[in-house]
């Protein structure tokens, strides 16, 4: 389980030291560290077919206590009321443009590959012949 929970920090450090880098060759790039190791790592379960068993433990013990991360962003939630308050409008619209155009644009590239895997004149019913 150590060995897991070290492989989910190296790939967080990863992550880091890959956009550290890229930011000192590309000004004014931005990306957040942990979001690049999170992609590091979906390719390296990828390519190893799955997690390992030790891996797929350590997830699950941290899925199972989740909740607890978002102790802090309540706290910051309570913390920081008054912005929120004052502000709390124009982010609540923007939360819910930014989501729908989310599910938009993921609805079109979804129909857009869905697409590309059928061939010409095949029977799109799914029914059997």
């Amino acid at each position: 389980m150590v060995a897991a929970l070290a492989a989910l920090l190296i790939f967080q450090l990863a992550g880091e030291v890959l956009v550290t880098g890229a930011r000192l060759t590309l000004p004014g790039f931005s990306f957040p560290g942990p979001v690049a190791g999170m992609v590091l790592l979906f390719v390296w379960l990828v390519l190893a077919k799955g997690p390992s068993a030790s891996l797929d433990t350590s997830a699950s013990a941290i899925l199972r206590n989740l909740s607890l991360l978002f102790v802090p962003a309540a706290a910051g939630i309570v913390q920081y009321g008054d912005v929120i308050a004052r502000f709390g409008l124009p982010l609540l619209l923007a939360l819910v443009v930014s989501t729908v155009l989310t599910l938009l644009v993921t609805v079109g590239v979804f129909i857009a590959i869905a697409g590309r895997d059928k061939a010409p004149g095949a029977d799109t019913r799914g029914g059997a012949s």
